[in-house]
């Protein structure tokens, strides 16, 4: 997975050591102890979601409770990327499939997934799983998320970089790229998407958490969002659309974890004090390179 890697400070290629990343030009990069590497120069980067918030996301994840997304995440790569028979294939099919599949995986190198603002890899992980062929990338600034994202897949590495700035990554190198609930740096997604690769991106409607958001004051879903989704990602031409809702019956310490794990975290008003059901309600977007 590292052969896509490219060195921030001179866009090299970057070589695997025991304990570094190093580029021709001697930009090495040091393998930390939690499993990360550190690709990012020059501006202060954010610092991303706080420790707090990722103990928050981890045991909300952890409770199956956005398993739905996860699970169509999943089911998207099976109808994309593995051959099915009118739709659906009998699992001996699919199987032989999936065998078929990865063969020519092996013969033209595995196919890379890269989650951009990954969190703690928790969608990168079941992609993963669905496509045994592939290896996977985790792209975020946090440290406390790439701590566990690093340790989420063994098929997944994990960097720190500026998603925002130059990506260090190769032109061209990458199969599938994830984009969920995180910030979108188009030109640079269109850069490093093969030309045939597939973007993935899933936002929150109108209705995700309206409930809570009601009873609670939170953050509310920008109204113009698609059109700003639509202008971050004018160098994509949309492939398909899918609006998923589930319910959620959280306990009071899941609606605080739900709450705690997202932006919501920074908002002194926003404390859940008792049980609540609320809809969780996304838009799954696939892209194609224009």
């Amino acid at each position: 997975m590292t052969d896509a890697l490219r060195c921030p400070v001179c866009a090299a290629p970057l070589s695997l050591t025991p304990t570094t990343l190093r580029c021709p030009h001697q930009h090495s990069f040091d393998l930390n102890k939690h499993g990360y590497v550190h690709l990012a120069t020059g501006r202060k980067l954010p610092e991303g979601d706080t420790p707090a918030m990722v103990a928050a996301r981890t045991a909300f994840l952890s409770a199956a409770h956005y398993l739905p997304l996860a699970t169509a995440l999943t089911h998207l790569v099976d109808h994309e990327l593995v051959d099915v028979v009118d739709g659906v294939s009998p699992p001996h099919d699919r199987d032989h499939q999936r065998e078929a599949g990865a063969r020519r995986d092996r013969a033209a190198g595995r196919p890379l997934v890269v989650d951009l603002g990954a969190g703690t890899g928790y969608y990168l992980a079941a992609v993963l799983d669905a496509w045994p062929a592939a290896q996977g990338l985790a792209f975020d600034v946090s440290k406390a998320a790439l701590r566990r994202a690093a340790k989420a897949h063994p098929r997944a590495g994990a960097v720190l970089a500026d998603t925002w700035g130059t990506l260090p990554l190769a032109d061209g190198s990458v199969d599938l790229l994830l984009n969920v609930f995180a910030p979108r740096n188009g030109a640079q997604m269109r850069r490093v998407l093969k030309p045939g690769g597939l973007l993935v991106v899933v936002t929150p409607t109108e209705r995700h958490l309206a409930e809570l958001r009601d009873q609670l004051g939170l953050l509310a879903v920008h109204p113009s969002k698609a059109e700003r989704l639509a202008q971050e990602l004018r160098d994509f031409a949309p492939a398909g659309e899918q609006l998923l809702e589930w319910r959620l019956d959280l306990t009071a310490a899941e609606a605080a974890d739900l709450i705690a794990m997202g932006p919501n975290a920074f908002h002194e008003q926003a404390r859940a004090t008792a049980a609540v059901t609320c809809t969780a309600s996304v838009r799954i977007g696939t892209y194609r390179p224009r």
